[in-house]
Parts: structure tokens; C-alpha cells; sequence
């Protein structure tokens, strides 16, 4: 439970004094770049426990399944928020981005839909680490509606 709470809270720090200050260092077409790589990787990693712990097409790892968790977990406690940088909310140079610019206007929200996603994915390395396939597969599908709850509220279709 601890864990949860200062990972949250961590999160909500991180965005908020990560938008500005890497926003300063890095273009509005390479933040939107660099988060599209991000999410991407995040994608992938997720089809890899899918295909082994939901899906069970392919054999069940624990090393890539933990490595997979792991991942996700970095990734959500990077301060990505620092890549919603302004001028990020539309097409810059080659990017396109489908991030609604709404957004942008709610970040005290964001904060806390990523603080869902950090809680979400440290519950996936503990199930990976405990190598616990139901723990997994709840833990799995938090991770994926965190990640809808923001994608519903804050993606372009």
C-alpha cells in the first residue's frame, strides 16, 4: 500500500516539475517523437504478457514475463508528462499526434491517471516477481484500464 501511495505521489511531482523542465531541453516534434516511442514500447512489451499469460500462445516464460513487467513499470516512472511539453497538442513538423488538447488544460488529472498506471504497474512486477499467473493476469488487466482510462478521456479516436 505504501508503495501505491509514493508511487502516486511520485508520479504527480514528476509530471508537474518534469513539463517544464525538459520541455525546455528537447523540441516539440522530438517530445511527441519520443512518447509515440515510448507507448510503443510499452505495446509491445504488454503483447508479450498477453500472448503467454492471457492469451497462452506462446510458452510461458517467467524471465520475460518479469523483464516485460519491469519494463512497464520503468517506463510508467520515467516522467514521460515532461514530453507534453507546449506546442505538443498538434501536428509538429513531421509527429502527428492524436493527443486531444484538452489535455493539456487538465494536468492535475493526468497527474492522477498516471499515478493509476504506476500503482497498476507495480502490482505487474510484484505478480511477475511472485511468478503468480492469477495475481498476473489481474494485475494485466489493471494496467491495461489504467491505460484506457486515460486513452478514453484524452486520445483522438
Amino acid at each position: 500500500m505504501f508503495r501505491t501511495v509514493l508511487a502516486g505521489a511520485l508520479a504527480a511531482v514528476v509530471m508537474g516539475l518534469g513539463m517544464t523542465a525538459q520541455a525546455e531541453v528537447v523540441s516539440p516534434e522530438d517530445q511527441i517523437k519520443l512518447r509515440k516511442a515510448g507507448y510503443s514500447y510499452m505495446s509491445w512489451n504488454m503483447g508479450k504478457i498477453k500472448a503467454q499469460v492471457i492469451d497462452q500462445s506462446v510458452a510461458y516464460d517467467q524471465g520475460q514475463i518479469l523483464a516485460a513487467a519491469r519494463t512497464l513499470d520503468a517506463i510508467a516512472n520515467s516522467g514521460m508528462g515532461a514530453l507534453y511539453g507546449p506546442g505538443t497538442d498538434r501536428q509538429v513538423g513531421a509527429q502527428q499526434t492524436r493527443v486531444k488538447p484538452e489535455m493539456f488544460d487538465n494536468f492535475p488529472d493526468v497527474a492522477q491517471l498516471s499515478a493509476g498506471l504506476t500503482a497498476a504497474t507495480g502490482k505487474l512486477v510484484d505478480a511477475a516477481e511472485a511468478d503468480d499467473r492469477a495475481a498476473l493476469r489481474t494485475a494485466f488487466a489493471e494496467v491495461g484500464q489504467s491505460c484506457k482510462a486515460c486513452h478514453d478521456k484524452y486520445r483522438q479516436r
